[in-house]
């Protein structure tokens, strides 16, 4: 016998969320819930966010790490990136300051389980987001970071950083950061799940 599928309206699913204990996100009516993230993922995002936040501090920038909901207006979809970085002051979608449009960066740390998504349907919605100009995808296996960075003529290139002494240069933002420090701490014998 097969289920009915449920449908969830952004209102419900904004409902919803407010009472969760958990994230999900929301996909044009389908709640998904969000896998937890290993030691060496939050350590990854920690990193990332410590280098920006500290790098950028005195300038026109906001740094959000995991807790802040991005709105995806085109494909229908609340998601939580890792690391998300806003040139000036957020804008809100609805009510409150817990829904934001207008990232200019998007960082997320690759996992087993949303690899596949990460790289493909997500990114696909996320280049939908006028404001965007560079999405980071970080391995938590090894020492490799993809950077896509949207030029003038609205195409996204593809760079790789390979290597503990690799450097990752930001476009978005003036930054580098060494791929050395944005491992620092990682056990790459932890196995992830």
């Amino acid at each position: 016998m097969q289920t009915k599928q449920r449908f969830y309206t952004p209102e419900e699913y904004l409902a919803l969320e407010e009472k969760a204990e958990y994230k999900n996100e929301y996909r044009d009516g389908e709640i998904i819930p969000m896998t937890g993230g290993t030691t060496n993922h939050n350590k990854i995002a920690g990193n990332f966010y410590a280098h920006i936040k500290f790098g950028l501090k005195g300038q026109k920038y906001e740094v959000y790490i995991g807790d802040v909901r991005l709105w995806i207006p085109e494909y229908r979809i609340y998601t939580y990136p890792d690391v998300m970085v806003i040139e000036n002051k957020p804008i809100y979608h609805g009510k409150g300051t817990t829904t934001v449009t207008n990232p200019i960066l998007l960082v997320e740390v690759l996992s087993k389980s949303t690899r596949n998504y990460d790289m493909g349907d997500k990114f696909l919605a996320y280049r939908s987001l006028p404001t965007l100009t560079e999405y980071i995808l970080i391995d938590p296996d090894k020492f490799y970071v993809i950077k896509y960075t949207k030029n003038p003529e609205n195409q996204w290139l593809l760079s790789e950083f390979n290597g503990e002494n690799a450097i990752l240069s930001l476009n978005s933002v003036k930054l580098e950061l060494p791929l050395a420090e944005l491992y620092d701490g990682i056990n790459f014998e932890e196995i992830e799940e």
